[in-house]
């Protein structure tokens, strides 16, 4: 459709809506990282030295680390649908 003719129909042009993102984006995956940032130095850590002993305990905190971590998230998900219910009614 032309602007010419756009008296026609109503509409100056025919779009469909707009897209921004394909996927929606993490607030922070554009921020760099910190110099201190904890699991950066973790990965950069030379695991060599270690023993089998050292990394089995290496192991069982970080995997104590994730189930933390995997609570924190279990907490905000209710915290949010919670909130979400109060402000609903």
């Amino acid at each position: 459709m032309s602007l010419s003719n756009a008296g026609e129909t109503g509409r100056l042009i025919d779009i469909g809506p707009a897209r921004v993102n394909a996927a929606p984006m993490d607030a922070d995956e554009n921020l760099p990282r910190r110099k201190d940032d904890l699991v950066v130095q973790l990965g950069r850590q030379d695991l060599d030295p270690l023993s089998v002993e050292e990394l089995t305990e290496r192991i069982t905190l970080l995997e104590a680390e994730i189930d933390r971590t995997r609570s924190k998230i279990s907490r905000s998900i209710n915290h949010r649908a919670s909130a979400d219910a109060l402000f609903k009614k």
